[in-house]
């Protein structure tokens, strides 16, 4: 994953609540197992008419939001079933960040290793930031996860709290194969010194 430092670009207010994974990544799309290409899906039934047309008061169809690189959404995001494929249609869709006053546990987690930030603030920071997305002019803004800031395009600032493990994880670019596979070379001598201490183990014989 490309290890998150500051983004900066349009956010694209979402002021929903309760979004759940089938809303953001319908059913139908989850046939694959790839991560990319599912960008195009991202919300499929608000973003499109059922001919498959553009709804163009979605706010994703509309500039600067088609490039939006964070969200800003209401209270609950991401609840309902445990599906990846909700972070990765956000991620390839080019959202790196999730901005809302809660956050469905197992989803949350998911974006962790998809390399989405998802920030929890209280109600009305959060409501002031959509207030600013709403506005082309004002949309843009920089999350700094170092400082763990937000500057909107007024000049506010908004901190924000995140736990330190998801935070370098996040920093690192890791999920947790990456972090186990930085310990790949004592894993290899592990294993190496197990075979040589007990060879049994690695012989037909010692089938069942």
């Amino acid at each position: 994953m490309t290890p998150f430092n500051t983004l900066t670009g349009p956010a694209a207010p979402l002021p929903l609540a309760n979004v759940d994974t089938d809303a953001i990544m319908p059913k139908q799309f989850l046939k694959t197992i790839k991560r990319s290409g599912l960008g195009k899906f991202v919300f499929y039934d608000m973003r499109f008419q059922a001919g498959g047309g553009e709804r163009t008061d979605f706010v994703l169809n509309r500039k600067p939001y088609r490039r939006a690189t964070t969200l800003i959404a209401g209270a609950n995001f991401g609840c309902g079933s445990s599906r990846e494929h909700a972070p990765w249609g956000l991620a390839d869709f080019g959202i790196r960040c999730v901005i809302a006053p809660s956050f469905a546990d197992i989803f949350a987690a998911n974006c962790v290793k998809n390399g989405i930030l998802c920030i929890a603030l209280p109600a009305n920071e959060v409501e002031a930031l959509a207030a600013l997305a709403a506005n082309p002019a004002t949309s843009e803004m920089t999350i700094d996860l170092p400082l763990q800031l937000i500057i909107a395009a007024d000049g506010h600032g908004c901190r924000f709290e995140i736990e330190p493990e998801r935070k370098n994880l996040l920093a690192a670019g890791l999920d947790e194969i990456g972090v186990t596979l930085q310990q790949e070379s004592d894993i290899a001598r592990f294993e190496l010194a197990r075979v040589r201490r007990e060879p049994w183990r690695n012989t037909e014989d010692s089938r069942p």
